[in-house]
């Protein structure tokens, strides 16, 4: 039997579950170069990397798709707006689907920077109304390229309505940040250690790395949920990494091993950040 657990915090889920899960896909764009990168001279642009990119709007978001459907599971999409307008087909296709579609910079080699706050917000407000053109609904939420936000990315998605930011690290639940526009919904990456790029693509280990870091925390947040501090975790595919078949079968694990059990909150992004908001004046303390 799971030991009891106290923290700071006290927390609930709907219905009392033990564990949230959520599932991220990242549909991504670049100028310069992928993650996947072969030697090229200096300031030369990679058009093999960029390639390597391109097996997301191709086949990869369609794989993941397909997967998810099998499981009757919903995800958030976070969408590159460059990648938006080139192949809008694949966050309409996401959004029909039920899938929330979240902001993720304009292209992913290029970061926003803490002196020129006019340019990000212009940048964002660009994002904005392409994804939500391209997708047919709104996006809420928003990750900046990398997690790389500047001092005043959380003010500017509240000025203009976003609902949640996913550049935290701080913590394993959801917390209320204040801005100047008023309160934003801080989603952490607590999908770190079960990411195809952190822990497959980068470091070239064996697709099996996936499923023991997802199972290993998975188990964990698991029992501390079941000894009273419910907890969240998160597995994240970028559509042109994990799209590939190779991992396929490590993804299917990984979502048959969390079905096996009870008490398990599949959720979205903004279905945990508008629970949050709702929480705040009595259990989110």
């Amino acid at each position: 039997m799971a030991a009891s657990i106290t923290y700071p915090r006290r927390w609930r889920w709907p219905n009392e579950a033990k564990l949230a899960l959520t599932i991220g896909l990242a549909f991504e764009a670049f100028e310069f170069q992928s993650q996947y990168r072969t030697e090229v001279p200096a300031g030369k642009t990679n058009h093999f990397s960029l390639s390597y990119a391109d097996y997301g709007w191709k086949s990869g978001a369609w794989r993941l798709f397909a997967l998810l459907d099998e499981f009757g599971l919903k995800a958030h999409l976070t969408t590159s707006g460059l990648a938006a307008q080139r192949h809008p087909e694949v966050p309409a296709a996401a959004a029909r689907a039920g899938h929330e579609i979240a902001g993720h910079g304009w292209v992913n080699d290029k970061l926003p920077g803490d002196e020129h706050p006019e340019m990000e917000l212009a940048e964002i407000q660009r994002c904005t109304k392409v994804l939500s053109a391209a997708a047919g609904v709104r996006p809420v939420g928003w990750t900046s390229p990398g997690s790389t936000l500047s001092k005043n990315t959380l003010d500017i998605l509240a000025g203009e309505g976003y609902l949640w930011s996913g550049d935290d690290a701080s913590d394993d639940l959801p917390f209320i940040q204040p801005t100047k526009h008023g309160p934003l919904v801080i989603l952490p990456r607590t999908n770190t250690h079960h990411n195809d790029l952190t822990l497959w693509l980068a470091p070239r280990n064996p697709p099996s790395i996936i499923w023991e870091g997802f199972k290993d925390t998975f188990d964990q947040l698991y029992a501390e949920g079941s000894a009273g501090a419910p907890r969240w975790t998160e597995i994240t595919i970028h559509c042109h990494i994990g799209g590939r078949p190779t991992l396929i079968p490590t993804l299917r694990k990984c979502l048959a091993y969390a079905k096996q059990h009870q008490g398990v909150w599949f959720a979205r992004r903004v279905d945990l950040a508008q629970w949050t908001l709702r929480a705040a004046g009595a259990d989110a303390k």
